[in-house]
């Protein structure tokens, strides 16, 4: 197996992420819409804030093949929460990319961040991926009916919390 490297992401990544999204298999897991272009990215990840934002890439072979983005919210009333979405290249899943991808992101939230809730949504049929978070604690806390439009039409997401141990 590969070795995986984990490291905060920089605005240099920006042709790595554009090129993750451009995966039809990625994009059509996630809430992100396709072909985001790679100044798009750089401009996302320029304006990281450190206070709210914490952002990692996996790599492989010096390659950027999966991200995860925690962004904690601003409202001093729910700091302790943070939201999180991920994205690995197609051509990695299964791999092993995501998992050291959450290990890290949960790590971190836990651990360093003070963060106590983490959320996420995922479309009902990402069956690997609710899997995934399943395994790190997280639950179905609800649907939210129509809520993403995908593929030309209105999908249902699930709404997943985990609350840290």
């Amino acid at each position: 197996m590969e070795q995986i490297g984990i490291r905060m992401a920089r605005p240099s990544d920006a042709e790595a992420f554009a090129e993750i999204m451009s995966r039809p298999q990625v994009y059509y897991g996630t809430l992100q819409p396709p072909h985001t272009t790679p100044e798009s990215w750089r401009k996302k990840l320029e304006g990281i804030d450190p206070r709210y934002d914490y952002v990692l890439v996996a790599e492989v072979d010096g390659k950027v093949v999966g991200n995860v983005w925690l962004q904690r919210y601003r409202n001093s009333r729910t700091l302790h929460t943070a939201s999180l979405g991920i994205m690995v290249h197609d051509a990695w899943q299964g791999r092993g990319i995501g998992r050291a991808l959450m290990a890290a992101a949960i790590d971190v939230a836990d651990r360093w961040l003070n963060v106590l809730r983490v959320e996420l949504e995922v479309f009902p049929d990402n069956e690997r991926a609710i899997k995934l978070y399943e395994s790190f604690g997280f639950v179905a806390e609800g649907r939210k009916r129509m809520a993403a439009f995908r593929d030309g039409q209105y999908v249902d997401t699930v709404v997943m919390g985990r609350i840290r141990p």
